[in-house]
């Protein structure tokens, strides 16, 4: 609605809840478990010589075993992280906050900051908000269901980018797999 007030427009856009906060974890924790199947499928030739595939299976496990963590704690996110979500799936570039997100669970994967920094999903996404606001600028809204937005911030092929680091060598799937 092109020239409605501002508090008018904030009100007729859909607020991100605590269930859309639990599919984005639970769709990524799936797509984590799902590239590792697909990267067990291919054939050895594939990979670069120093792959080491303990070190990346571990990574996804920790991942995975993080994203699980999160997801207890979901249930508790305050109203205003999730309206401050609302915000940023409806103003920034999908990709700049899914960059973000990734640096942000390889940070709590990796127990490479202090504990309670990003212990619960409230945290993890003060965290996000605070990040994106720092280094993405804000457009006017692109719509008023922030939920497709949302759910581009994080990949389902090769979710952490694993197939992308030089010394695994076995690329992006090929076919209907996108």
């Amino acid at each position: 609605m092109i020239g409605a007030p501002t508090e008018e427009r904030k009100a007729m856009v859909k607020t991100i809840t605590a269930d859309d906060i639990r599919d984005l974890l639970g769709g990524f924790a799936a797509a984590i478990e799902l590239d590792q199947l697909r990267v067990d499928a291919l054939p050895l030739e594939k990979f670069h010589p120093g792959y080491t595939d303990s070190m990346w299976r571990a990574w996804r496990r920790d991942h995975v075993t993080y994203i699980n963590k999160l997801l207890t704690t979901v249930s508790v996110i305050p109203l205003a992280v999730l309206e401050e979500l609302t915000r940023i799936a409806i103003t920034c570039e999908p990709a700049v906050v899914g960059q973000i997100a990734i640096d942000l669970f390889a940070e709590g994967a990796s127990g490479s900051c202090l504990q309670e920094e990003l212990d619960t999903a409230a945290l993890f996404f003060r965290w996000l908000i605070e990040q994106v606001s720092d280094r993405s600028s804000e457009g006017e809204p692109i719509d008023r269901d922030p939920r497709p937005f949302m759910f581009q911030w994080l990949p389902v092929t090769d979710p952490l980018r694993i197939a992308q680091d030089p010394e695994c060598g076995y690329g992006q799937p090929a076919g209907f797999v996108s």
